[in-house]
């Protein structure tokens, strides 16, 4: 066989959505793991669905989740560029590529011409619902090249009437796709509709577009969403009557949500960018899409990219529904904020830091500001679920001024009093504690062993402590803190907590 060659086709309608990742992503990691090519292609022909910007969204999503294609269209510096010698690589630029072959198929008569209006096609929907009819077009009965011959179908090609082109399927076949994940899927030749594959503005529709850029283009495996399935017999039938080779087809199954409706925006976020910007990594992402519909067969759960390439295997993708389940993601989002280099996590929450208006400044290059950043995050990594999560709740070690009110500092049953006291008594003692030795272990050590000398309350000194240094109800302990803070700030904050009171 020649070199595995898959592709992806977005259609530049907006953002990438997850289902849109996962197809990019399970055609990237089939070729990668076969040594092959993995090329993008643009199918910009429903001009009606075209968004300005569509295609840079898709492919900074895409860049962002680390696939790269190796052909065809993708973003260099920014910019959009094409590579390769199958060019050009966005539909719209192969109009008279498409009109070349259809014409082909006109002249081999596996193609007809029709001449109907858009009143007469519904009347002969309607009446084929009235009757409990399936939908489809009627040949026999309507007005095209069989009906009215071919003198008159050229006198109103000549005459400038308006027309499509159909595909023309035969009658009485059976029509079987072989499928990777399905197995061979069997369809009755009666039952699937004379496509259109020329509309009346000249544009070429999805199927003669596709199949003929599929071919010229040298794509060997055809990975895509289980949507297409019911398509994929006419396409079957357009590479019989090209007289080409058939690539092999590969139908994944639907990403649906828990209550097992298919994903859409009505029920929540569906793009990728939308869990970019909630700050989710897009390790855990990818990690996570690859799951839905496909598992190693083992109890493995966390793979990088590079893995993925390694272990994907189509024959373990499932033709079953996968559930996109927001927890696990959430899970997996846990794992790797835990994961990776602390350096590196520091570098991509500083824009999260920055959509809070905790930082104000553009970038943070004082090699004692990005230290310090690292120490809020270590704090709150273990905690956090995604980034924004993470900027919200280290935002209190950043502030200048923290604003509570004064029962915020009272434990339990002890008096305000009591809790000023401690805290005028604790203020001394740590104000003793030189810069140097200011580390969490170190507090913690000398301050629980000052408690106990001193035979105070532990929650009457720990609890007012460490929530006049954090200003808020729920927070990491007041060592943890401490340690961050440093010396200078958390005794500030703690004369404050003494000042409310």
């Amino acid at each position: 066989m020649s070199m595995v060659k898959t592709r992806f086709a977005p259609s530049p309608t907006g953002f990438l959505h997850v289902g849109g990742l996962r197809t990019a992503l399970f055609s990237y990691l089939y070729a990668k793991k076969h040594n092959g090519t993995f090329l993008l292609r643009v199918e910009d022909t429903d001009r009606e669905r075209f968004v300005e910007g569509g295609i840079e969204n898709i492919l900074r999503s895409l860049q962002w989740a680390g696939i790269q294609p190796d052909e065809g269209v993708m973003m260099r510096d920014g910019a959009v560029v094409q590579k390769g010698t199958h060019g050009p690589y966005v539909q719209s630029d192969r109009r008279l590529l498409y009109k070349k072959y259809v014409q082909e198929l006109l002249d081999n008569g596996e193609a007809y011409y029709a001449f109907d209006t858009v009143k007469e096609l519904e009347a002969m929907r309607s009446a084929q619902q009235a009757a409990k009819q399936p939908s489809r077009y009627d040949r026999k009965a309507m007005k095209n090249q069989f009906t009215l011959g071919e003198a008159i179908t050229k006198q109103r090609i000549d005459s400038g009437a308006e027309y499509v082109i159909r595909l023309k399927m035969p009658k009485n076949e059976t029509i079987v796709v072989p499928d990777a994940i399905r197995g061979d899927v069997s369809f009755n030749s009666n039952e699937v509709d004379d496509q259109v594959l020329t509309k009346n503005d000249g544009f070429p529709t999805y199927h003669p577009a596709v199949l003929v850029d599929d071919h010229l283009m040298e794509i060997t495996h055809v990975i895509r969403g289980e949507e297409w399935l019911s398509s994929t017999p006419k396409h079957v039938q357009l590479y019989r009557a090209f007289g080409w080779d058939l690539p092999v087809f590969a139908h994944v199954p639907l990403m649906v949500n828990e209550k097992r409706q298919k994903l859409s925006k009505r029920q929540g976020d569906v793009s990728v960018e939308d869990y970019k910007k909630k700050g989710y990594l897009a390790e855990a992402l990818v990690n996570f899409i690859s799951f839905c519909g496909w598992n190693p067969g083992d109890e493995r759960e966390l793979f990088s990219l590079k893995d993925l390439e390694k272990e994907f295997d189509l024959t373990c993708v499932a033709k079953s529904a996968a559930v996109f389940n927001i927890e696990k993601l959430d899970w997996y989002n846990k794992q790797y904020m835990m994961k990776i280099d602390l350096d590196e996590l520091a570098r991509r929450a500083i824009q999260f830091f920055k959509n809070a208006g905790i930082f104000k400044k553009e970038e943070i290059v004082e090699v004692h500001e990005f230290d310090y950043l690292k120490k809020a995050i270590a704090l709150e990594r273990g905690r956090a679920v995604t980034l924004v999560e993470l900027a919200e709740s280290t935002g209190f070690l950043f502030a200048n001024d923290l604003v509570y009110e004064q029962e915020l500092l009272l434990w339990k049953k002890s008096t305000k009093g009591e809790i000023k006291q401690n805290l005028n008594k604790l203020l001394k003692f740590l104000e003793k504690i030189p810069a140097v030795e200011w580390s969490r272990e170190n507090l913690e050590m000398k301050v629980s062993t000052w408690i106990e000398q001193n035979e105070l309350s532990v929650g009457a000194v720990l609890w007012p402590m460490r929530a006049a240094l954090s200003g808020k109800k729920n927070s990491p302990g007041p060592f943890e803190i401490a340690g961050v803070l440093g010396r200078e700030r958390s005794t500030l904050r703690l004369q404050k907590a003494f000042d409310v009171l």
